[in-house]
Formats: C-alpha cells, sequence, structure tokens
C-alpha cells in the first residue's frame, strides 16, 4: 500500500546560493517546514523584500518495498516560485510556478541502507518564463506548504501527471432527484491480475455505491438514486475511494471528497445554483499572514475559512494562484463557491515559455483540483491589460480558456477585467462569464460612479454574464475623523464605501459575482503609503486576524442571517467637538442607542443607523440594543483629538497638488494638448518616460500626486505600471486627479525632447 511520510521537521537552510551540497551541511540554520524567507521582509520589514537563489537540505531513509519494484517518490507541496530538487547529488526535477504540486521519481537515485541527501534550490526571483512576472502582491520564496516522501508499488495510481491525484469524479445531478458519478482513475503499469474497486461513501460513511473495474480500464458510471445535493447552506459531500487490487491484497488507494450540484450564470438572473437564484457576494483572499508569508498551517487556512462564513459571505476568489488543498478542502466542507485562478497577472511576457508556463501553471490547477465541488470558475488572468493590449495577448487568452474549456466542461471560465479595459474591445466575450475591477472612489473617481458604471455596461452587454471582482478602498486602524474623505486612509472613510458598495450590489442580484479586495490586508514589498510600508490595507481584517475592521461588520449586516448590531468607531475614541456621529450596523429593523446610561433615541432603517449625539466631558458609554443582540463601547470628549488620527501626507498631498498648478502657466492649461513629434508627451508609457530624469521625475511626483503611488524605475509599483500608458494612468486616477492636471503634465513633458 501507498506510504506517506511527512519530511518537513529538521532541514537546513542557507540564505545564499551556496550550491549543491554534498552531505547534510551542520552549519546552515535548522528550520522546519514549512517555511519562506520572506516572512518579514515580504511584509515590510525591509525597502526591498528579498529575491534570491537559496537552499534547503534533508536527508532521509528509503523505505523498505514489500514488493520488488517499487517506486520511491518527493512531493513538493509548493516552491516560490522556481525549484530544482537533487537526491545524493543528482537533480530529480526542476519546476517553474510557485503554487502548485509537483513530484519527482527517486528511486533510481535513492540509496538501500543509507540516508540520502535531498536538497532543494528555490527561487523566487524574476524569470521572463514565470509567471506572475508583476503584481501587487509580495512574491515569497521557499518551501511554505511542506514535503512529503511516497513510497508506492510498481503498479499504482498515477503520481507523474502535473501533480495529480489519479482519480477524477464528475457527479451529476439528475432532474428526478438523483445523480450519476463519472469516475476516471489512471493506473501506472497495470496487468490482468489488477482491478480497480470503488466504493462510495455518504457523509455518515455507509456504501451507497460500489463497482469493479479492470486496472487498465477502469473507468465507470455510479448512480445514486437519491443523491444528496452539495448547497452553500448545506454542503454535503460524498466520498469516493478508488482502491487498486491483486486478488486478496490491495496495492495503491486513493479518494476524493465530492458534492453533487448544478449551477449556471445568466445576464440577467446572475448566478444560479441547483436550480435557486443566488448572487454571490464574498470576498477576495491572499494566504499570507503576519510574520509567517505564506507558510501557513493547516489550522491557519481552516481560520481564514471560518473567519470568512462567520462574515456571511457565500464566495471566495482565490487570488491569484493556486491556494492550498487545506483551504480548498474548507471551502468544500463550509459550503463556499470558489473562483480559482493562474497568475497570469498585470502584464503578458512576450517570450513564448511565458504562455507555455500559464498552460502548465493552468494544467496543474484544473488536474489538481477538479474533484473539488467548492469550484465553480476557473480565472484566466487578472488586470491582463495593465501591461497593454496586443493580438498575440488576445489570441493567448482564448487559446486560454479553449484549454479550460476541453479539460473541464462542467465548469466556467472567467476573467478580471483591469477598471480600464473599453466596454467595447476584444477582450469580451472569450471566458463564459466576466468581472471587472473597479476602484471608484479609491483610485480614480468617486464611489458613485460604480452603480451607474454597472448599469450602463449591463445596457450595452445584455447578454454577457457581468461580476465584481474586485473593489475596496485602504483602511488603517490608527486614522479617524468626523470628516472622511477618499485617500484619507481612515477605518471611517473605508466603511462609508463598503457601505455604499454594499448597497449598490444588494440592488442589483443579476450581477453573477462580486468580491470584496481584500478579506485580510496582505503583503505588498512594493507599496509604501498610508504610512504603512509593504502591506495592502485594503482588508476587512487585520493582517495577523486580530482586529475586524468596521467595514467587516457592514457585510456581516446584509450576508450573515443570525441577529447583529455592531457600533462603529471604537478605535475613535478621542472625540473632540460638543456632538458626536455614531454609526451602527445592523440586520435588525429597528435599533435603539443607549448614552451613559439614558435613551438617545430609536431608529428604524436597513442596515445602517446614524444617530447623533452630545458627549459629556470625560468619558462617555455608549450602548446599541437591536432586538435581543447589543453592543458598547466607551468615547472620551477630548479638547484636542489626536496628531495619530491623521496622516500627515494628507494634508501634503494637497499642498502638493496646489504647488504644482502654481508651476503651470494659465494658458497651456487652457490651450488644447499638443503632441509635437520628437517630445515627451502623456501618450507615453511610463517606461519610455522613463529614459529621461527630468521626465520622469515629473511623471514620478504627478502620479504620487493624485494616486500616491510610487512608480519610479526600481522601486514602488514600477513592475506593473511601468508598460501603462500615461494618460490611461492619469484617467485611472479619475477625479483624484483636479481639472487640468493632464493637461499640466502634458504641457511639462512637451518641453523635454525625447533620448
Amino acid at each position: 500500500m501507498r506510504n506517506v511520510i511527512e519530511l518537513n521537521q529538521g532541514w537546513r537552510f542557507i540564505q545564499e546560493d551556496a550550491g549543491l551540497p554534498e552531505t547534510l551541511p551542520q552549519d546552515w540554520q535548522r528550520i522546519d517546514l514549512p517555511h519562506t524567507w520572506n516572512a518579514v521582509d515580504g511584509q515590510g520589514g525591509a525597502v526591498q523584500f528579498d529575491r534570491g537563489k537559496y537552499w534547503y537540505a534533508t536527508t532521509f531513509e528509503t523505505p523498505k518495498q514489500p514488493l520488488p519494484g517499487g517506486r520511491v517518490y518527493v512531493e513538493i507541496l509548493a516552491a516560490g516560485q522556481q525549484a530544482a530538487v537533487y537526491v545524493n547529488g543528482t537533480q530529480a526535477v526542476y519546476h517553474e510556478g510557485g503554487y502548485s504540486t509537483f513530484r519527482a521519481d527517486v528511486t533510481d537515485l535513492c540509496k538501500e541502507g543509507e540516508e540520502n541527501l535531498l536538497a532543494v534550490a528555490c527561487s523566487n526571483e524574476h524569470k521572463d518564463s514565470v509567471y506572475p512576472q508583476a503584481a501587487d502582491f509580495t512574491f515569497y520564496g521557499g518551501l511554505y506548504r511542506g514535503v512529503n516522501l511516497i513510497s508506492v508499488p510498481e503498479t499504482h495510481f498515477d503520481l507523474d501527471y502535473y501533480g495529480g491525484p489519479g482519480l477524477q469524479v464528475t457527479p451529476k445531478p439528475w432532474d428526478c432527484g438523483g445523480a450519476s458519478f463519472e469516475i476516471k482513475s489512471w493506473v501506472t503499469n497495470p496487468d490482468e491480475n489488477f482491478t480497480v474497486l470503488y466504493s462510495i461513501r455518504d457523509a455518515q460513511g455507509n456504501e451507497v455505491a460500489s463497482a469493479c473495474r479492470p486496472a487498465d480500464c477502469p473507468d465507470v458510471t455510479l448512480s445514486i438514486p437519491d443523491a444528496r445535493k452539495w448547497e452553500i447552506d448545506d454542503p454535503y459531500l460524498y466520498t469516493v475511494t478508488a482502491t487498486l487490487q491483486r486478488r486478496n491484497e490491495a496495492y495503491d488507494e486513493v479518494s476524493a471528497r465530492v458534492g453533487v450540484r448544478s449551477f449556471s450564470c445568466d445576464p440577467q438572473e446572475g448566478f444560479i445554483i441547483n436550480g435557486v437564484k443566488t448572487p454571490l457576494r464574498g470576498v477576495s483572499r491572499h494566504q499570507d499572514k503576519l510574520y509567517k508569508g505564506n507558510a501557513l498551517s493547516k489550522e491557519d487556512h481552516y481560520e481564514d475559512a471560518r473567519l470568512i462564513k462567520e462574515l456571511g459571505a457565500n464566495t471566495i476568489r482565490l487570488a491569484h494562484y493556486q491556494h492550498n488543498q487545506h483551504f480548498y478542502d474548507a471551502c468544500d466542507e463550509l459550503g463556499f463557491v470558489i473562483w480559482a485562478e493562474i497568475p497570469f497577472i498585470s502584464v503578458m511576457n512576450k517570450d513564448p515559455e511565458a504562455h507555455q508556463n500559464c498552460i502548465s501553471q493552468m494544467k496543474e490547477l484544473i488536474i489538481q483540483n477538479y474533484n473539488h465541488p467548492s469550484i465553480c470558475f476557473w480565472g484566466i488572468s487578472n488586470e491582463i491589460l495593465i501591461g497593454g493590449i496586443s493580438e498575440k495577448l488576445v489570441e493567448n487568452h482564448k487559446e486560454l480558456n479553449a484549454l479550460v474549456k476541453e479539460m473541464d466542461p462542467t465548469r466556467l471560465t472567467t476573467i478580471a477585467h483591469v477598471s480600464m479595459t473599453p466596454i467595447e474591445g476584444p477582450m469580451h466575450k472569450i471566458t463564459d462569464v466576466e468581472s471587472y475591477n473597479h476602484y471608484f472612489g479609491w483610485y480614480g473617481g468617486k464611489m458613485e460612479d460604480n452603480g451607474p458604471w454597472f448599469d450602463h455596461f449591463h445596457e450595452v452587454h445584455p447578454d454577457i454574464c457581468l461580476g465584481l471582482s474586485e473593489y475596496g478602498c485602504e483602511g488603517i486602524i490608527t486614522y479617524h475623523g468626523p470628516n472622511p474623505a477618499c485617500k484619507d486612509y481612515s477605518e471611517e472613510y473605508q466603511a462609508l464605501y463598503h457601505e455604499h458598495l454594499a448597497k449598490v450590489l444588494d440592488e442589483r442580484p443579476w450581477m453573477w459575482s462580486s468580491h470584496v479586495w481584500n478579506m485580510f490586508d496582505f503583503g505588498c514589498g512594493a507599496r509604501d503609503e498610508g504610512g504603512v510600508r509593504g502591506r495592502n490595507n485594503k482588508g476587512l481584517m487585520t493582517i495577523d486576524r486580530k482586529t475586524k475592521k468596521d467595514s467587516y461588520f457592514i457585510y456581516k449586516a446584509y450576508w450573515n442571517k443570525e441577529p447583529m448590531v455592531h457600533l462603529c468607531g471604537k478605535r475613535y475614541a478621542q472625540r473632540a467637538g460638543e456632538t458626536t456621529q455614531i454609526r451602527v450596523y445592523s440586520n435588525q429593523p429597528s435599533v435603539t442607542l443607549y448614552l451613559n446610561g439614558k435613551e438617545a433615541g430609536t431608529q428604524e432603517g436597513d442596515k445602517v443607523f446614524v444617530f447623533t449625539v452630545a458627549l459629556a466631558d470625560g468619558f462617555n458609554t455608549i450602548l446599541a440594543k437591536a432586538g435581543e443582540v447589543k453592543d458598547s463601547m466607551t468615547i472620551e470628549r477630548v479638547e484636542k483629538e489626536p496628531a495619530i488620527y491623521v496622516l500627515p501626507e494628507v494634508n501634503e498631498r494637497a499642498e502638493g497638488v496646489a504647488n504644482w498648478f502654481k508651476t503651470i502657466g494659465d494658458m497651456d492649461l487652457k490651450a488644447p494638448m499638443e503632441f509635437p513629434e520628437g517630445m515627451y508627451s502623456i501618450n507615453d508609457s511610463m517606461e519610455e518616460i522613463s529614459h529621461d530624469p527630468e521626465a520622469m521625475e515629473i511623471v514620478a511626483t504627478a502620479i504620487k500626486l493624485t494616486m500616491n503611488m510610487n512608480v519610479k524605475p526600481g522601486e514602488g509599483m514600477w513592475d506593473m505600471m511601468k508598460k501603462m500608458n500615461l494618460k490611461a494612468a492619469i484617467e485611472m486616477a479619475g477625479s483624484m486627479a483636479p481639472e487640468g492636471f493632464a493637461e499640466s503634465v502634458n504641457a511639462k513633458l512637451i518641453k523635454i525632447k525625447k533620448k
């Protein structure tokens, strides 16, 4: 029988390219897996997170094989982003792609009766042929999901095909209430002596169907007349087991938990599961955690899933790569509808090998995760037009979509468009359904722009199923104030933003999905904004999972059916002024507010309740009651609110924009924009402009003033944005770029001759 041995303890690690060791190095750092070298620097602990080629090493004894001809595999559950695996000095496998499982048959490299040296060279360096090329998250390096040793007989379920389990199950519900289970398995080295025994057990462990097939022709379809459906609120799972049998002996065994469900999307009706219209409303999730990087434990993954379930979400977009099997398992168990995707993101590399890497990562994603009932959508790219469009880019997308439909016709394909993707254009109608990443009210425009944009797209394309794949804004729980505004990074503005978007989405059930960006703050080594370096702080919760921001609770009010009430502004604990506003979120029809033990008022409403109260000097207690649930907080009235409540650069940016305009003549702003030949202009990409230091300084200042992002070469978000047309970048800033700003930038650039 198969024997899976964890090799996660007692490794050696060196954070330099020390080369292949001949013996287990005793002077290297002792570590256990999972492990990443970016746990701190990848989340703001350094100006640039460490990208290099580093080494891991351990030893293992060759498993004893009870039968001749047995095989030994090394299984790497993930290695960011490229890895070469060596056994006793010989390379066993090289793998490109940092998020999927891969294996190597190392039988012929092992020594009998002696310890074997296992060494892995891991690299998170940039490589033209490997995605992601550039993105708004940290590319962690390391063996961050663990390593296994797998011992199998010579005849066994396949271990060589794209890291898959060797078993594929497709449950198909019948109209009459039953279901068929189409089962495929792949057996290595079968002969006439082997058969495959299949068993399907229900959630209570009772066998409800079985079959026996020859090992060289093992596919079969089984039926369950009264099959129970996998529902979002009742995620019922069956266990399908395949046992490789040789006469009276079981040689190998694999299993999968599966669910019976049907689903579809309709442009007018939205998402439908098991015949019931169910708008998908949820969050996106990155896989890292504070000071762990992405080296999370099984318990960490399940905790994340439970926190999202508590929110009341019914869908998760697993951005922007294949996640840990533990998290997919948790989603199967808890009833989430999952969008799973590959890291084809931001910028397409023209290298043909890069496209092959896309294909390889897509195959791994589907083959390794086919059996998960929670997965309903395969995503083929994210914000890819940031790097520009070309015929080849469109062609590659069509090829990827065709590949997915060939490999898995049971699921739907999707794409996440960057906000500036034209409503009309060749990127539409490639995938089954589509979504947009919109940040109106943060990077550009106003939050009120969202609803009209969705309605306009829906009117132009009534035949396209439209979703909102990303939306959000930074919320840092240090910053507060009575007049929250875009780009002040306050917890209050983030809450107001999500109040509005939650209502917009609730009013448009025809939108098949929405995914908040993001459930948790996450590491982004390139970022430095809001007074926090190395993080994207758009999460509804902090990166350590310790604090639920106020924005978390507006969605709980909309999505969670359990009675709840939440007082906003608990961290806005010291307030000046005679009166203050108290915001309350609840899914109950009315809320009563008490101030210092006395009733301050009762309001009826829908999700958001706003009270204005006069605080007494010193400390004040606030209590909100909604039916049987209540929440309380304490606020101190002060003469002056703490300076820490306001980010200094909020005022600096306003002053910077004013100073900027002082350097431009009025005539330049009123005249039509000109683009003289041989001179720089806003029609050039930022990469082209970077060839001239003076021109680049103008551009860097402009982007910082409008979008508060650093785009200097080699710094901040440069790798992701360098291909972007400057005009498009300013348009993306929307109302953050005051009237005349684009003209003012162009007026400065056209005075500089191109190099």
